[in-house]
């Protein structure tokens, strides 16, 4: 594993876009997976991991009961894959992880917070190739034989359940796959997800032993602001990722939200002022 802190745009760019030429095809395909974290400090475990005590007998109950009541509402597939796609996007507590292919999505991600412009962010970066090398070989062949690098649901659903895909390999295996586009967000998010073969094993654990798969560059605080304010001018925001109601409330809200000292991660007084007069003008030329 390789772990790279940057100063400036330029050198992020430079660290995102690392190894992304590709002799055999002679053109620019990124083999990575990108995961942007608002604090450096966080690690990979999944949602499923974060309820706590016993959470992988829950795993079962969660997915089943999730299929009962949501079929009503759900697009009937016999595919498992597709009801735990369906579940993790939704916001299911599952053991699958949210990727992306665009470095400036997760870029976004890790400059979302505004109340963690105090701490440094990082940039995961996995290597999905590398990682679908320690696979079981009947998905490299699967890979193979569709010439892909990332499964679909359709070429996992050969694998009928969670238990079947943990009865795989031993040790456990992780790998990526897309989800359908079931909705803008998960199209404009360029987003697909990870899944590791035992729910109790996070993919930073997984990584750690196998240290080639991935690197990680770290994001100072200082630089949040300078990656933000790019970030929209190339209209990468709340109103484009999360298309609706809510993500253009969030999008206006960290618009309007006061310049915060890169130094403490808090808002600037003077310019909370200022926001302040302007918010109050704006109600009296309403009025």
């Amino acid at each position: 594993m390789s772990e790279t802190s940057v100063s400036s745009w330029n050198e992020l760019m430079d660290c995102l876009y690392e190894h992304a030429w590709t002799p055999a095809l002679n053109r620019f395909r990124s083999p990575y997976a990108f995961r942007g974290l608002s604090n450096a400090s966080y690690s990979l475990n999944t949602s499923l991991m974060r309820l706590g005590d016993h959470y992988a007998q829950l795993e079962g109950h969660l997915l089943r009961n999730f299929k009962k009541y949501a079929h009503q509402v759900v697009t009937k597939s016999d595919s498992f894959w597709y009801w735990l796609s369906v579940a993790q996007h939704h916001g299911l507590p599952t053991r699958l992880m949210d990727w992306t292919f665009s470095p400036y999505v997760a870029l976004h991600f890790v400059t979302a917070c505004i109340d963690q412009y105090d701490h440094d962010g990082v940039v995961w970066c996995v290597d999905y190739k590398k990682v679908h090398a320690h696979l079981p070989k009947q998905l490299t062949e699967c890979l193979t034989t569709e010439g892909a690098d990332v499964f679909t649901i359709d070429m996992l659903t050969p694998i009928t359940s969670l238990a079947e895909f943990d009865g795989l390999t031993d040790p456990a295996c992780a790998l990526f796959f897309e989800p359908p586009s079931m909705d803008e967000r998960i199209v404009n998010q360029y987003a697909l997800f990870s899944v590791v073969s035992s729910p109790t094993l996070s993919l930073d654990e997984w990584l750690k032993n196998h240290p080639d798969c991935y690197r990680r560059i770290l994001i100072p605080h200082a630089l949040k602001w300078e990656i933000r304010d790019k970030l929209d001018q190339a209209n990468i925001n709340e109103r484009v990722l999360f298309p609706g109601l809510d993500g253009l409330s969030s999008w206006l809200r960290r618009q309007y939200f006061p310049t915060v000292d890169p130094e403490t991660g808090r808002p600037n007084q003077r310019e909370e002022d200022i926001q302040q007069e302007r918010e109050k003008q704006g109600f009296q030329n309403l009025s």
